[in-house]
């Protein structure tokens, strides 16, 4: 038997469907990356659908620890917190270094630097 045996049948179904909504959410920012055709646009869904997806996942968490516990439990929104700050600088990271690489190249596909840059 796991501890989860101790679980309420209401927090079960809670932390299922907060479980089964991040999973869905990751699954479609997962997607994006087999949909969408270029590296600009590519690069933006699994880095929303999978930061939101995680968020609830880590809802999913709390909660279940909250209850077994009888207490509540928030380290896991330290992850939360990490997330939310590494993320936009990853992709930001990411898109200046693929765009310096297609201009230097010449790639049609990427817009000219504006006179401000």
């Amino acid at each position: 038997m796991s501890h989860l045996d101790a679980l309420p049948p209401w927090a079960a179904i809670l932390v299922a469907v907060l479980v089964l909504l991040g999973a869905l959410l990751a699954f479609v920012g997962s997607l994006g990356l087999l949909r969408l055709k270029n590296f600009y646009k590519r690069v933006h869904a699994p880095t929303l659908g999978t930061t939101l997806g995680t968020f609830f996942m880590l809802a999913a968490s709390i909660t279940c620890f909250s209850v077994l516990h009888g207490r509540p439990i928030f380290y896991e929104i330290l992850i939360g917190v990490f997330l939310t700050l590494t993320t936009p600088i990853t992709l930001m990271l990411l898109v200046r270094a693929a765009l310096y690489r297609d201009r230097e190249e010449g790639s049609a596909d990427v817009p000219q630097a504006s006179p401000h840059e």
